[in-house]
């Protein structure tokens, strides 16, 4: 899990920090239209960083042994992904695609996706959501492999800096036998970017 900071600051401090902000941006945290904002951005950060407040992990506890013999990959595709940059705390956007090939027992779908919802509710780099959502896979279901794959697009890219919208991301991890067996890979490759 994510490192913690030793004392979260109060909501009042929170407040008062996003007051400061509009300030050094020119603006007057007093003027009608921004006197509640200190609060609503403290409200939205809270829905959006709640990946700290719980383990991703924990939703793959329960499993199910009855698979009727099934051996063969698992993908679950286009799984919405919220995070934020860590360098400029800017969003990036898109999708995940989740595989993983089982061994004897499978989890239920939508915990797959609250596994990625919850890594992706922290600050971080695109890299580092990719390698934990497969490690996170890999550690509790033990499968044969696990294949991860997120396409996003950074705000920091677009929005800002080198301004270049439309630019995407991609990033890809492979465990087990989705990277080592080279059939099962193009296979997990080709089922991500079908239709």
């Amino acid at each position: 899990m994510a490192e913690q900071i030793k004392r979260r600051p109060t909501e009042a401090e929170a407040h008062a920090a996003v007051r400061t902000l509009i300030e050094w941006a020119g603006d007057d945290p007093d003027r009608e239209g921004l006197l509640d904002t200190p609060r609503r951005v403290a409200k939205s950060y809270r829905e959006l960083f709640a990946g700290y407040e719980t383990d991703p992990r924990d939703y793959l506890a329960r499993t199910f042994e009855e698979v009727g013999g099934y051996d063969e990959l698992v993908i679950l595709k286009d799984i919405r992904v919220v995070s934020f940059c860590e360098h400029h705390m800017l969003p990036f956007l898109g999708k995940a695609h989740v595989g993983y090939l089982p061994n004897d027992r499978v989890v239920g779908i939508s915990k797959l996706a609250r596994v990625v919802h919850g890594f992706a509710r922290r600050l971080q780099i695109q890299e580092k959501l990719t390698a934990e959502i497969a490690g996170a896979i890999q550690d509790i279901l033990k499968p044969k492999g696990v294949g991860v794959v997120v396409v996003s697009e950074h705000s920091c890219m677009t929005m800002r800096g080198v301004n270049t919208p439309g630019s995407r991301l991609t990033t890809s991890h492979l465990l087990g036998e989705v990277r080592n067996d080279p059939r099962t890979r193009q296979e997990f490759f080709d089922l991500v970017h079908s239709e």
